[in-house]
């Protein structure tokens, strides 16, 4: 959990660049460290890895590009797991993708607005703090659920949500690897299916700060209120699946399968293809978009030995 102000690392070689960037962040709660190039900051990186929260990377540096230093924190235990914003004046589709692909969660060309860097660098938080929440909840379900071969529950807030995620992800062997990818499904079933919130009220909402106060308003009116997902878990041999079933009106999930350059400025929108891409071996819509199967394969604990 962050206990202290959230830690900001800017890697950019252009020293103007990192002034602007350390002058519109300067109002805000946080703790800010700077380096000018990749292998720099990849120094303070494997120096300390557990006291970043966000990385805000240039693409184009000398003795380390952005794309270099973005491969080496994916390919990192520890480091994989923190946000990175990068940050380029390439805006080509295939250069926005391909950063996208290489686990660049936010994007933002240059030049960029104050405001969009703000939310988007919010919205980076909020995904840092969301995993380090998941990963304390794991810690509270320490009890392998390897025995079981099927389990149902059902959710109504996002709070639930992100608990069922976590004892869910427990029948992996590693649950880290999915807890963040599934939470994200199970509150989408929240947020999007029952409570009926879209895709640009989201965006509003987030833009203003009252994501989590439409939510708590929506829970308590007549037309939500009896609202339930549920989450089904069944396990076939090595194969582990999980169906999330919402009762929304659904949506066109086929636009969210994969990384649109659409929407990669945009502050949220990216945990169906991160989940299709990284977190499952499959991720499966079915019918009008309210139920979707994921599937794990030989991720299972294996038993203890007495």
């Amino acid at each position: 959990m962050m206990n202290t102000p959230p830690h900001i690392l800017i890697v950019d070689d252009e020293e103007l660049n990192r002034e602007v960037i350390l002058e519109i962040l300067a109002e805000c709660p946080y703790q800010l460290s700077t380096a000018e190039n990749g292998r720099i900051a990849w120094e303070m990186l494997q120096r300390t890895p557990r006291s970043f929260d966000v990385i805000l990377l240039d693409r184009m540096m000398p003795e380390m590009d952005g794309m270099e230093l973005l491969r080496r924190i994916k390919a990192d235990a520890v480091l994989q797991h923190c946000p990175v914003i990068m940050q380029t004046a390439k805006s080509a589709k295939e250069d926005v993708l391909e950063g996208i692909k290489a686990g660049a969660y936010y994007y933002l060309t240059k030049p960029f607005e104050e405001e969009r860097l703000l939310s988007i660098v919010s919205s980076a938080l909020e995904e840092r703090q969301h995993y380090l929440t998941s990963l304390e909840l794991l810690k509270k379900n320490a009890l392998a659920n390897n025995f079981v071969e099927e389990a149902q529950f059902r959710f109504r807030t996002v709070e639930e949500a992100s608990q069922v995620a976590a004892l869910l992800s427990r029948a992996c062997k590693d649950p880290a690897s999915i807890v963040n990818g599934l939470s994200e499904l199970l509150v989408n079933a929240v947020e999007h299916g029952n409570l009926g919130i879209s895709y640009e009220e989201k965006s509003e909402l987030l833009k203003n700060g009252t994501w989590l106060e439409e939510i708590k308003k929506r829970l308590q009116m007549d037309e939500y209120r009896s609202r339930y997902a549920h989450v089904k878990l069944q396990r076939t041999g090595s194969l582990l699946e999980i169906t999330i079933t919402d009762q929304g009106a659904g949506f066109d999930w086929r636009k969210y399968m994969d990384f649109d350059p659409e929407r990669v400025m945009d502050s949220h929108g990216r945990g169906i293809a991160l989940a299709n891409c990284q977190n499952f071996a499959t991720v499966e819509y079915l019918g009008r978009g309210n139920v979707v199967k994921l599937y794990i394969q030989e991720q299972l604990l294996e038993p203890e030995t007495v």
